[in-house]
């Protein structure tokens, strides 16, 4: 049964929301199914965000949504500390398939933000149980999104994430924001670039490579406004951590499960690193659950104890809970009978052509994709994430579509399920929002 607003919307305080301008004009979702949701107002929206980067498989899918109410039936909940149950044992083996050889170990979170704090705790750990306990230091990126922990926040490079909450952890530095001026416009991954990852070893001559523990960045930075890595950036990223002992951690909570064309943008990309984190379209969004894929020689190097002492003090209550484990399970099923982590090798190339075709604009200042993932950036007005702004209300309530709004950049990244006409409706829907900017 659909349900209406309620008259009173003060008691929730919504999140990365403009609470009092949402309020004054609320744009509601009531349900949704495969690629479009349905508001209240009997409108049909076209999901061009897959939800929040996590709906790959479409709505409402009746395989996960049969899974969650049998398992939900039959065991709501079950343990992980000190006791299993074989879901969660099941999901760990069938996602190993897909990783990149010799990361076979997974740790189960309820999210992004703490699987990236998960990382950051076992690459500190492990340093310090391998006799290295000067290895402290995370090194982030300028416009980087690890979520919202304070070890997220903290090896961020998005400012308005940071600067309310304080001094943040220590011993955090960042490298500088992966893109070079004069690549605007470019088609898939820009030529020029990969030199930048080389700051990394000014900073090991600056610290200390006895005092770095890990590096992380996201293979293709989506919140920070879709920004793509230079060809051999994440390469050279690789080549320089593997040669001073430091880890480097994928953060893949939007590039995994099928955004590039492959499982995991570090196969895609040919790059193995030595833990991926990995949330949102692990169960399709449908319940919330992350996964922190760890290679075997880090597991390994936890394992070398006394078999009875614990060798990790870190876990949430909810880690591979058994209903959000079933969702998985269905959801890899749908990928991988369906295909869809091919679908944006198939149709990243008219993906790519129909979103430049909008270059025609004048107001705008960049577009950017890769596999099925882009980005439309404005030129700013004198009022910073104006045109952004306008373009996401207008495409909601004229054009039928639901993009993401950050600042004067539009986002995209729709379901996998999606066909070459949802595409065409997108990018009309866009260019329709764009003209209302003259």
């Amino acid at each position: 049964m659909t349900q209406s607003t309620p008259a009173n919307l003060d008691a929730f305080w919504m999140p990365f929301t403009a609470n009092r301008q949402f309020k004054s004009k609320p744009r509601m979702l009531v349900s949704a199914e495969g690629m479009y949701y349905k508001t209240e107002d009997g409108r049909t929206i076209l999901d061009g965000t897959a939800g929040l980067w996590c709906t790959n498989a479409g709505h409402s899918r009746t395989k996960i949504t049969q899974a969650v109410s049998t398992q939900i039936h039959e065991l709501d909940f079950a343990p992980t500390f000190q006791m299993g149950h074989p879901q969660v044992f099941e999901l760990a083996n069938r996602l190993i398939k897909h990783t990149p050889d010799g990361i076979n170990k997974v740790f189960f979170t309820n999210s992004g933000s703490e699987s990236v704090d998960t990382a950051l705790k076992i690459a500190l750990a492990y340093h310090k149980a391998r006799g290295e306990s000067s290895r402290t230091r995370l090194i982030g990126r300028e416009k980087g999104y690890h979520g919202t922990g304070f070890g997220g926040i903290s090896v961020g490079g998005l400012g308005n994430n940071r600067r309310g909450f304080g001094p943040l952890l220590s011993g955090v530095d960042h490298l500088k924001h992966a893109w070079t001026p004069g690549t605007e416009f470019t088609k898939g991954l820009p030529t020029e670039g990969a030199n930048l990852a080389d700051e990394l070893e000014t900073m090991v001559a600056l610290h200390g490579a006895e005092t770095i523990a890990a590096v992380i960045v996201e293979p293709i930075a989506g919140s920070g406004g879709v920004w793509m890595p230079p060809v051999g950036y994440l390469q050279r990223l690789r080549e320089i951590t593997k040669k001073y002992g430091i880890f480097l951690i994928l953060d893949e909570v939007i590039t995994g499960y099928g955004r590039v064309g492959d499982a995991f943008a570090s196969c895609h990309f040919n790059v193995t690193p030595d833990i991926i984190t990995t949330a949102k379209g692990l169960t399709n969004g449908a319940i919330p659950m992350g996964a922190v894929f760890v290679s075997d020689d880090i597991h390994h190097a936890f394992m070398t104890g006394p078999e009875e002492v614990i060798e990790l003090f870190h876990g949430y209550t909810y880690s591979g809970h058994p209903v959000a484990a079933a969702a998985a399970i269905a959801t890899l099923d749908i990928y991988e009978q369906e295909g869809l982590f091919n679908k944006a090798k198939e149709l990243g190339g008219y993906f790519e052509e129909q979103l430049h075709s909008l270059r025609e604009f004048d107001v705008l200042k960049d577009i950017r994709n890769y596999g099925l993932v882009g980005a439309i950036e404005f030129k700013s007005t004198d009022k910073f994430g104006e045109r952004g702004y306008k373009v996401f209300e207008h495409c909601f309530w004229q054009s039928n579509a639901l993009v993401r709004c950050t600042a004067d950049t539009i986002a995209v990244s729709p379901p996998l399920i999606l066909e070459k006409s949802h595409i065409d409706e997108l990018v009309g829907s866009l260019r329709a929002a764009i003209k209302t900017l003259y």
